[in-house]
């Protein structure tokens, strides 16, 4: 059976939206200023062998979505082979009909593949044999992936131990999308834990040469790698965190906690939120130092299955969104940086959609007027990256601040078949902004309105970023 379910017009319901989207969204490139690609598989520039290699390795959100679906674990992260875990994957995607894989799965197949077939058990042999054969052309390697998708910036998620050797080679070789690291530094901060965390501090060691004996020690070698990081063109910060970290502290309280530390002895609740907040502190003067910008992405509660998480490991499908209190300590973070004047431009995540509106308005507290949007709602993010959250997420930030200047989407995602999102979003936005039109709540301007859907789509990322694009 064959269907035009991903067709033109998907999730575009008046002729004001197919105008902007055809019109204005559809040809801007992308901007990914967020995503787990690998940076090894973009410098080999990595051939899949099938379509399980690249649609499913590392893939939580189809795991979650097999597992409830009564899909064993074997099938899913185990043994199985590739062909045998694709099937299951086929035999679960009908049952996923309102949840946003499946609109992503068949909008994935169309835009690499060309496939307007439903996938379902009876239709997964072949496109499991079509989009294999098609993947290991060289049309397909995972940089030609990229370009397919009209990709000019990836930013990759990278720990400050990493080399950065991928990056360089990709850069030496003159690949003309711009693949740059992001510094996420959460390990550096891992005072629940401090064994796990002195290793990551030998290894530190290790790498700048540096005695670790004091936190102002500390924090030089981690600047060291800062300027590393910023050398191969880094300019952008990640972190994950539960909430917003503010515990009051002095800098004898934190010397004397890193001390602790590397005695390995383990800390108490308090001294851990201070350590936190102290280093979240200190990571955003430096990301001011050099005019980076902070993305903090808050809220989940990760791991929660502790026997499968013993079983497979992290970053698996066992995380769901936390309902951390979150307003009055990130109030206090952003202004212990602002009665500064060292707040750098950040971008804020919320993973629960309750902290919609209490973002969107903490963010007017700290525009300065130095740069357009400064402080940024930042997109729907993974749970929230679906047609319900990213709708509630724009119109957040509509009533609360100026959709005018967001940065718009990013992919989030392992997988080099996840740039379908983009026009995910584009749509559910031209969508938005047309029924408006209809409703007489925005002028049936196509060039005002499309403007700003261009900007959304690329033009603000452009500018906000500062990293220069072919």
């Amino acid at each position: 059976m064959t269907t035009e379910f991903i067709h033109n017009d998907f999730l575009l319901h008046s002729e004001s939206a197919r105008t902007l989207f055809h019109q204005y969204a559809k040809q801007m490139p992308i901007y990914d200023y967020h995503c787990h690609l690998s940076p090894a598989e973009i410098a080999q520039d990595k051939q899949f062998e099938n379509l399980a290699q690249v649609w499913l390795y590392g893939d939580h959100y189809k795991w979650r979505a097999m597992r409830t679906n009564g899909v064993s674990e074997p099938f899913c992260t185990g043994d199985k082979s590739d062909e045998e875990k694709f099937k299951k994957w086929a035999a679960t995607v009908p049952a996923t009909l309102r949840n946003p894989l499946y609109h992503w799965s068949h909008m994935e197949l169309k835009r690499y593949f060309g496939i307007d077939t439903l996938l379902n058990p009876d239709t997964a042999r072949s496109i499991y044999n079509n989009c294999s054969e098609q993947l290991r052309t060289p049309e397909f390697s995972a940089r030609n992936l990229m370009r397919k998708m009209n990709v000019k910036v990836v930013c990759t998620t990278d720990d400050p131990l990493d080399s950065l050797q991928h990056h360089i080679k990709i850069a030496e070789e003159g690949f003309e999308i711009k693949v740059l690291p992001t510094w996420r530094p959460d390990k550096a901060m891992a005072a629940e834990n401090s064994d796990e965390l002195n290793r990551w501090i030998d290894k530190l060691s290790e790498i700048t040469g540096m005695t670790l004996d004091s936190y102002e020690a500390y924090l030089q070698a981690i600047k060291k790698r800062h300027d590393h990081f910023h050398q191969v063109g880094c300019r952008i910060s990640d972190h994950g965190l539960e909430t917003a970290y503010a515990q009051e502290y002095t800098d004898s309280e934190i010397n004397a906690i890193f001390k602790k530390i590397r005695a390995g002895s383990e800390l108490s609740l308090t001294e851990q939120l201070q350590f936190k907040s102290a280093m979240m502190v200190d990571f955003a003067l430096m990301d001011h130092e050099k005019n980076w910008t902070q993305q903090l992405h808050f809220g989940p509660i990760r791991s929660n299955n502790t026997r499968l998480f013993k079983q497979i490991g992290p970053d698996t499908g066992f995380d769901s969104m936390g309902d951390f209190e979150i307003a009055l300590p990130l109030s206090k973070f952003l202004d212990k940086l602002d009665v500064q004047n060292k707040l750098p431009r950040t971008i804020l995540y919320n993973i629960n959609p309750k902290d919609n509106e209490v973002f969107a308005t903490m963010l007017g507290n700290f525009q300065d007027g130095s740069i357009p949007g400064k402080m940024q709602h930042g997109s729907g993010w993974w749970f929230l990256d679906q047609k319900d959250g990213m709708t509630q997420q724009i119109n957040a930030l509509s009533n609360l601040g100026l959709l005018s200047r967001f940065v718009g989407m990013l992919t989030d995602s392992r997988s080099f078949l996840s740039y379908p999102r983009h026009e995910y979003f584009r749509r559910i936005l031209c969508n938005i902004l047309g029924n408006d039109v209809i409703n007489g709540e925005l002028p049936n301007d196509m060039n005002l309105l499309g403007k700003m859907v261009q900007d959304i789509s690329f033009n603000n990322a452009k500018n906000y970023f500062g990293i220069e694009v072919i």
